[in-house]
């Protein structure tokens, strides 16, 4: 119960490593498939954000030193910039939590390291 209330991005924080983990998880779930609306024309900032992403990886590394997402974007549908007006707080949250589990956040989208 706690991992779940202490995981929206405007007032959680990681109390715990399993809020940690649910933080992660939920707040670096960016991609296509999240959308529903199918009709491109009509897509809010939301839906050109989730559809632009191609491929979304979030991956810690051998050492357990570093947790990953690794975003490839299709920019023909959203800017990097419209990733960050939305997703900016859930990406400081993320590195909140990462830092809970003893790791270090990082955000690479196209191949830039940007966090």
């Amino acid at each position: 119960m706690t991992a779940i209330g202490n995981h929206d991005e405007g007032h959680g924080v990681p109390v715990n490593a399993i809020a940690a983990a649910l933080i992660l998880a939920d707040k670096s779930d960016v991609r296509r498939t999240r959308v529903r609306n199918q009709e491109k024309s009509t897509f809010d900032i939301h839906d050109r954000v989730n559809y632009s992403v191609e491929k979304s990886v979030l991956k810690i590394n051998e050492a357990h030193t570093l947790i990953k997402l690794k975003l490839t974007v299709d920019t023909h549908y959203s800017s990097v910039m419209d990733y960050f007006e939305i997703f900016l707080e859930r990406m400081t949250l993320c590195r909140k939590a990462a830092k809970k589990l003893g790791l270090k956040f990082q955000l690479m989208i196209n191949e830039n390291s940007l966090m």
